[in-house]
């Protein structure tokens, strides 16, 4: 498992530097310091390598469970917004979720899962009573992810992704009052600096494993959510 961690941050670093088609398993295997076998043995194509960078940004759960749904709901958004910049693995799930040399190859990338994962967070603040009458989970999700990439995407170009926490944070305080009843709207936490006190959160929850932020930092280049 260590060999394949290994892999796969190398090949993100690869992705997100140079892109799907440009990228090459002899540059992952330089990367990675193993073998090519190595690599084969885990991965039987760089479509399947690429795949494994999308999938892995799901496998650790970085967001705390909350009494309130809607704030974990929150969270989801402004700790990717934290970790884009300083995760490879993210960025380059990014890149390879919305490049144009993956169009399609991938099946809409890391996209259909943070639907899926806000629409489920979503349902849950419905059963809690956080939801507004209008609000359909499978609608919102849908469109908070939509706006959540247009947003990572403008900040890269205008900025490479500096003021993205900002931006992310101004989204969900723009969205949000369209979404949580009154009393649960008051209580949520939506400042840009949310996400940093998450992943701080789960940190210090968890010293004994591997740090929640990649080993990467500084990521840039990459178009697209994390996605």
């Amino acid at each position: 498992m260590r060999t394949r961690r290994l892999i796969l941050e190398a090949a993100a670093s690869v992705f997100d530097e140079f892109g799907y088609e440009a990228a090459t398993i002899g540059e992952v295997v330089a990367r990675a310091g193993v073998t090519r076998g190595a690599v084969y043995f885990h991965f039987a194509s760089k479509r399947e390598l690429a795949q494994g960078v999308v999938e892995e940004q799901f496998v650790q759960d970085v967001i705390p469970e909350r009494a309130c749904k809607l704030q974990e709901f929150v969270d989801t958004g402004l700790v990717v917004a934290y970790l884009m910049p300083r995760d490879r693995l993210l960025s380059a799930g990014a890149r390879l979720s919305l490049g144009p040399d993956v169009h399609g190859d991938l099946g809409g990338g890391a996209i259909p899962g943070w639907i899926a994962r806000l629409e489920d967070l979503l349902k849950a603040a419905g059963e809690r009573g956080e939801l507004l009458p209008q609000v359909v989970p499978a609608d919102t999700a849908w469109l908070v992810t939509a706006a959540w990439t247009g947003v990572q995407i403008q900040s890269q170009k205008l900025s490479g992704r500096a003021d993205l926490e900002q931006r992310v944070a101004g989204l969900f305080r723009h969205l949000m009052p369209a979404v949580a009843v009154p009393g649960v709207l008051a209580a949520l936490e939506m400042d840009a600096g949310r996400g940093a006190r998450v992943v701080a959160e789960v940190s210090a929850a968890r010293p004994a494993e591997r740090p929640v932020v990649g080993a990467a930092e500084g990521a840039e280049g990459a178009e697209g959510v994390g996605g």
